[in-house]
């Protein structure tokens, strides 16, 4: 598989940005933010797609932790 080009590149950053803006406007209801998604995958590689999900997973984590939102599971506590 090739690279993307600058012009798919910046494709897939654009869609994936739309698709987060949404989702951060709409607390995280991904049911309103159904054509972005679509939209973000039918713009990006599908490795792609699995890094930046992962990449939002990690920086929403972070951003509760380091505003001491975190709360630790029950399980994770009694270990």
């Amino acid at each position: 598989m090739a690279a993307p080009s600058m012009k798919e590149r910046q494709a897939c950053w654009g869609a994936r940005d739309e698709y987060w803006k949404c989702l951060d406007e709409n607390t995280e209801d991904a049911s309103k933010c159904k054509k972005l998604r679509s939209s973000f995958e039918s713009s990006c590689p599908q490795q792609w797609i699995k890094y930046f999900d992962k990449r939002r997973d990690y920086l929403k984590f972070k951003e509760k932790f380091e505003a001491g939102d975190f709360q630790p599971s029950k399980m994770t506590a009694k270990s």
